[in-house]
């Protein structure tokens, strides 16, 4: 290497002063302790790809409601369990008109972010019955759900669905649902780090595996409609963000409010559980919990041990962006179609430069440009790859630690904005010239 930036030695450095032996096993936050080091003991500013920070200002309508619910004195009372009644009205109006999907107001409830969302699900449904304690997850996937089921010690398992796209994916679910021991499937819908979509063949096929062995479907949206290969943002008009909810009624629904309104820092997300679901008793959660109903245990087990609620401000800042959207006053896709934007001028840079797109294809059609896409290098493991771009200035995120069995890289567009394009392009030539 003639023309790295950064010294080899300080990225040795503060690798080792950041935990990191092996980048393959560096979780996104360890690799940003490492980068943060860096740039502290160095001049250059990193270009930043390895964490899914919303790169967009927050949207106004939330701010300002927000800003005006502490001003009437809010803060002063403890949040209900269930959250505010008109946020889970809009709510169930935003999954109806967004998604073409019925989930009644009274199933819907606040979390602190979607993180919590999955947390308590994973909790209830791996304790719903005494031989069905195991989480299946669709990989690649995001990799901090996988530490969750750890830190409550259930087993899960997973497989790369890179091999097993359309009619294949069938066969595979089945070698898993068939052992008897899986209570959830899970996957995010666009997905966290490929950005592969689910054709409505797949999800069909989940569906139909999901009412056939009674298994429940844990849908992660948290980059709901950011398939901007098509125009989701019409309240009520197809089309609509795919669902797995057209095909089963065993489903739950994550929705974030951190990517699609840049509303990351204020920690509110949705989790909505399907009518039918909600009420379902399970004997075993009433040996484990106390209470047999999903729903019940859910909220008032589980969300009220852990958080006693979500805060009451950003609730009002929801409430305020999903009613203009319902109404058509706020398009939920005008500021978030830049990282589509983004992501094709980005992935040009990386492919003239001699990379690869590793998730290129969702079926026959090529993968949308949207907040990720994944890279790969001849000849390069992911950690490989990911310490080579350190010394040109650029971070990222193997894809080994999103489940991935292909070796390459999750590359987040959210925190280049278009006047840092220029400067990725000259170190990606610095990093062509010392591999050609």
């Amino acid at each position: 290497m003639q023309n790295n930036i950064i010294d080899k030695q300080l990225v040795e450095e503060k690798l080792l002063q950041a935990g990191i032996r092996d980048m393959d096993d560096a979780s996104i936050r360890d690799i940003v302790k490492a980068v943060n080091l860096l740039e502290k003991a160095g001049n250059e500013k990193f270009i930043r790809m390895e964490m899914g920070v919303p790169g967009l200002p927050p949207a106004r309508i939330g701010t300002e409601a927000e800003i005006e619910a502490l001003k009437t004195g809010v803060a002063q009372y403890y949040p209900m369990l269930e959250g505010n009644q008109l946020l889970s009205e809009e709510a169930s109006r935003f999954i109806k008109n967004f998604m073409d999907v019925n989930v009644k107001p009274e199933h819907i409830v606040p979390t602190v972010g979607a993180m919590q969302a999955s947390y308590v699900t994973f909790m209830a449904l791996t304790e719903c019955r005494e031989d069905r304690d195991t989480v299946l997850f669709i990989d690649p996937g995001f990799s901090v759900q996988k530490t969750q089921m750890e830190v409550i010690g259930k087993p899960y398992e997973t497989f790369d669905i890179y091999s097993f796209r359309g009619e294949k994916l069938r066969a595979k679910l089945e070698e898993y649902l068939k052992k008897g021991n899986i209570c959830a499937i899970v996957y995010s819908n666009p997905n966290n780090p490929a950005w592969i979509c689910l054709t409505e063949e797949e999800l069909q096929t989940i569906g139909e595996l999901a009412t056939r062995y009674d298994v429940i479907i844990v849908e992660d949206l948290a980059y709901f409609a950011m398939d901007f290969r098509k125009d989701l943002s019409k309240p009520g008009e197809p089309p609509y963000q795919p669902s797995v909810a057209h095909y089963t009624d065993n489903f739950i629904l994550m929705i974030s409010s951190s990517k699609l309104f840049s509303y990351a820092g204020q920690r509110l997300g949705l989790l909505g559980i399907s009518d039918s679901l909600y009420h379902k008793k399970f004997n075993h959660l009433k040996t484990r919990y106390g209470a047999e109903e999903l729903g019940y245990t859910i909220i008032y087990k589980l969300i009220y041990t852990q958080t006693s609620g979500t805060s009451h401000s950003p609730q009002f800042a929801v409430t305020a962006i999903l009613k203009a959207a319902n109404e058509g006053q706020l398009d939920i896709l005008e500021d978030a179609r830049e990282y589509g934007i983004r992501a094709q001028l980005i992935k040009k840079l990386f492919i003239e430069a001699g990379f690869h797109i590793v998730y290129d294809k969702d079926g026959a059609e090529e993968i949308a440009d949207g907040f990720y896409f994944t890279i790969g290098y001849p000849g390069m493991t992911g950690g490989q790859l990911a310490k080579e771009l350190l010394y040109y200035g650029i971070a990222s995120l193997p894809l080994k630690k999103c489940g991935s069995q292909k070796e390459g890289l999750r590359a987040c567009v959210s925190q280049i904005g278009r006047n840092k394009i220029d400067i990725l392009e000259k170190r990606l030539a610095l990093f062509k010239k010392d591999h050609a």
